[in-house]
């Protein structure tokens, strides 16, 4: 059972990542800099560290729902192999500016993003 929770909340993460990156592509007419990639790993921090402190202050959520949400769902809806394929890219290219920014932003971007997310749920609980 834990790996068919696993597996729904994995293709619901996916589809909301592929929904989300459309929009911020079509948003932004479609960047060669790939903020979607950037967007949805921070947001998903974001998340992840509100829903590790709601876990841990509270701990009422079953563990097949964490399995759902936390390494289905948000696994699915980040996308570290996205950032690498784009990171590679850009090294291959030369673009060697924008691939620092990426690689910045994305890993000091998501930590923030982390903390953000499990401060804001200790300033509400």
């Amino acid at each position: 059972m834990s790996f068919i929770l696993v597996f729904l909340g994995g293709g619901v993460g996916s589809v909301a990542r592929y929904g989300m990156i459309n929009a911020i592509s079509r948003a932004l007419g479609g960047p060669t800099f790939p903020w979607y990639t950037l967007g949805v790993n921070i947001l998903g921090a974001l998340v992840i560290g509100a829903l590790m402190e709601i876990l841990a202050l509270r701990a009422t959520l079953a563990e097949p729902m964490k399995l759902f949400l936390v390494t289905g769902f948000l696994g699915g809806f980040t996308t570290f192999s996205a950032f690498s394929l784009e990171s590679a890219l850009m090294f291959e290219k030369g673009d060697y500016l924008n691939l620092g920014f990426y690689i910045a932003a994305s890993v000091i971007g998501t930590i923030i993003a982390v903390f953000l997310g499990s401060g804001a749920v200790k300033a509400v609980v």
